[in-house]
């Protein structure tokens, strides 16, 4: 299972004890938002793209949507999101737990400037009922990301 990974990730890092399993689905910003009691734009949701023969990951808040034009602008490409088997193959995490942690070497991770004005956010760990509460601080280290991206809208009267 691929939070098991998540776990094992975040134990090199002693914050392992952190990651939050419920007994309800999180797979969705709805569902997070509902077992995290929190709001829907404060779930960090990993939404993964195809990229050559890799993975583009692209972590956004919540109430984020993909802006065509500005993912081709900033990319080159045009934004195809993965299918399930896809995602699997790829990312090694399930459609409804994918996340920037736990990632093949392959797979980028870049996150979206709809995520800075929150001072915590709740990406999932690898599961459907799964998520960690991180700083954006933390989202950066722990993501590995490559840097930010404004390739979202819908977001900014939120």
């Amino acid at each position: 299972m691929a939070i098991l990974k998540v776990i094992e990730y975040f134990s090199d890092y002693c914050i392992d004890k952190r990651i939050l399993e419920f007994d309800v689905s999180s797979a969705t910003v709805i569902d997070a938002a509902l077992a995290l009691k929190c709001e829907e734009k404060q779930i960090a949701k990993t939404l993964a793209f195809r990229h050559d023969s890799s993975a583009l990951l692209i972590v956004t808040a919540g109430d984020a949507k993909i802006d065509n034009a500005k993912f081709k602008s900033t990319f080159g490409m045009k934004a195809r999101m993965l299918n399930a088997e896809e995602t699997l193959e790829k990312t090694g995490h399930a459609v409804g737990g994918v996340c920037p942690f736990a990632l093949p070497t392959s797979a980028i991770v870049y996150l979206d400037e709809s995520l800075k004005r929150f001072s915590m956010v709740f990406p999932a760990c690898g599961s459907s009922n799964s998520a960690i509460e991180l700083s954006i601080e933390e989202l950066i280290k722990y993501s590995s990301s490559r840097g930010w991206v404004d390739v979202c809208k819908e977001w900014q009267s939120n």
